[in-house]
């Protein structure tokens, strides 16, 4: 039933990633790109390596692979790891500035007030293929001969006034005010698309004044007197309700306005695209070229705080039974340094001589302080043979130790001068010392053994009880522990995974205190997988114990 479980919850990650994968390609590369392009190409191999390679950092080491391949694919697919949660962040919150973006750019434009006599801004006439006739002699598309302004009762006042070059406006120009039907004698009913673009453009035109008609009756066709426009004699007849004609460069209502075009009045203050660039395009451009540089930004800041090496912590903790004479006792907590084909000797370096400058009067190495085999992290553990304490340097398991070999780092580090601390206690001259193995040891007959290791000390005296997980504070409580430190947290390591961190945990980070014990968790000196924290900064903590009768 387990392993159904397991195997059921793989493949659901592995469909989210997949899913997530997706999306990104299509905000990111589809949406950006054009199709057959370079980088579409480029982006479309970059969707499928990336998590390939966060896949093989994930599995190289349990599959056995040669340690030079951990390596060779841990940094690029860690790596992505950590962008990809906050690129799929980023582009989540962008998400709804996109819909909102784009429906501002559909917004068709604002009709003209009926009363203006100025077109609208920004409009350039078009010259058409062929002029209108009427009555035998060509007149401008701007009036029909003997149409002009409708007197009352529907009879034409006179010609309507014509554009400055006597041409025809672009077609699909809307009118600013409906015009009577009109014309002289032999005019015939005008299209009314047309008469609808040449009563525009008569009430577009500045200075000009209607003339008296020849006095002819328009020819209307059945509706007329009810607004309907007069049809033109060298024009198909279409349905009234046709789609206007769609402008140049603007294929989808969204592209790029063709040139000379004003922008329309529905999309004031809306970055306009460049030549040559879709609206769509161009948005998708604008928010996801800024979700990649917030997602960078995180980034690059996160791994830079790992790599630079932890920072020290100082706090001190009142205990009810510590003596006088041990009051500003300090201890160094060291937790999930997590060596590995990342972070490797160097950062062991910055670690010790981080805690060496602390002077410390004893140092805990509380878990998680490899991820791999001793043959191949042997010499990065190293410079750990050069931590130097009052009372020593002692050391417990973690999760991550089981997962490596936990046995043959037990004796490694016992051969760089630190001791473990296996179910075992040791009475320091102030107060007594004690260390249980991890919970992951239970698979192997080597869980944390309580009784073994605080079962029969003195109560009286106060106790220190070194454990790689928090979850095991309600053991302490009941044995009687007065301080418990730990680690296995990171803190959360990459925000928001504080919150989850916090379903499993007791305590994510920080000192609180459970009846009469009192529980520390460090957020660590390392990273596991990337090497990259956001929200959880790494530190080594100087825990000073204070006595009450001090």
């Amino acid at each position: 039933m387990t392993v159904f479980v397991v195997i059921v919850a793989v493949v659901a990650v592995l469909a989210l990633l997949a899913l997530v994968h997706r999306w990104l390609w299509v905000r990111l590369v589809r949406d950006t790109t054009r199709p057959g392009g370079p980088a579409r190409r480029a982006g479309t191999v970059l969707a499928f390596a990336l998590p390939l390679l966060a896949l093989a950092a994930l599995t190289a080491g349990r599959a056995g692979a040669p340690f030079w391949l951990e390596r060779l694919v841990a940094w690029p697919g860690y790596m992505w790891l950590a962008v990809l949660l906050y690129l799929t962040m980023a582009l989540a919150v962008a998400e709804p500035i996109r819909h909102l973006w784009l429906r501002r750019l559909a917004q068709p434009p604002t009709p003209p007030s009926p009363e203006g006599l100025e077109p609208a801004p920004g409009a350039q006439p078009q010259s058409p293929a062929e002029p209108v006739r009427s009555g035998g002699r060509p007149v401008p598309v701007g009036g029909v001969a003997g149409v002009g302004p409708a007197a009352p009762g529907g009879v034409a006042a006179g010609p309507a006034p014509q554009s400055p070059e006597g041409l025809e406006m672009a077609p699909g120009a809307q009118p600013q005010s409906p015009a009577e039907p009109g014309g002289g004698p032999g005019a015939e009913p005008l299209e009314p698309a047309r008469a609808a673009t040449a009563a525009s453009a008569a009430g577009g035109e500045s200075g000009a004044e209607p003339r008296a008609g020849a006095g002819a009756e328009p020819q209307l066709r059945e509706g007329a007197g009810r607004g309907t426009a007069p049809q033109g004699p060298d024009t198909a007849a279409r349905p009234t309700d046709a789609p206007a004609p769609v402008a140049p460069g603007t294929a989808d209502g969204l592209d790029a306005p063709a040139p000379g075009t004003a922008t329309a009045p529905g999309t004031v203050g809306a970055p306009s695209a460049p030549a040559g660039v879709g609206r769509r395009v161009f948005v998708a451009r604008v928010l996801g070229g800024a979700a990649a540089v917030a997602a960078a930004g995180v980034v690059g800041n996160g791994t830079y705080g790992v790599l630079r090496g932890p920072r020290v912590k100082r706090v001190q903790v009142p205990l009810a039974r510590l003596p006088r004479a041990a009051h500003g006792f300090r201890i160094a907590v060291v937790s999930d340094v997590h060596l590995g084909p990342v972070l490797g000797h160097a950062h062991t370096r910055r670690i010790v001589d981080t805690v060496n400058r602390t002077q410390p009067d004893l140092i805990a190495i509380v878990g998680d302080l490899v991820d791999g085999d001793v043959r191949d992290l042997g010499p990065a553990a190293e410079p750990l043979r050069e931590l130097r304490s009052r009372l020593g340097s002692f050391f417990v398991t973690g999760n991550h130790e089981y997962f490596s070999g936990a046995q043959q780092w037990v004796d490694h580090v016992r051969e760089l001068g630190l001791t473990p601390l296996e179910n075992a206690r040791r009475e320091l001259p102030h107060f007594d010392l004690a260390g249980v193995n991890d919970v992951q040891g239970e698979k192997e007959g080597k869980g944390p053994d309580f009784q073994a290791a605080l079962g029969d000390r003195d109560r009286a005296r106060a106790s220190v009880l070194l454990a790689h997980q928090p979850i095991v504070i309600d053991e302490a409580v009941r044995h009687g522990v007065d301080l418990q430190l730990s680690g296995h947290t990171h803190g959360g390591q990459l925000w928001p995974g504080k919150y989850l961190a916090e379903l499993a945990n007791p305590t994510v980070a920080g000192l609180e205190r459970y009846g009469d014990t009192q529980l520390y968790v460090s957020r660590g000196a390392g990273a596991w997988g990337p090497p990259v924290r956001v929200g959880a900064p790494s530190d080594i903590t100087v825990v000073e114990l204070a006595s009450y009768q001090a």
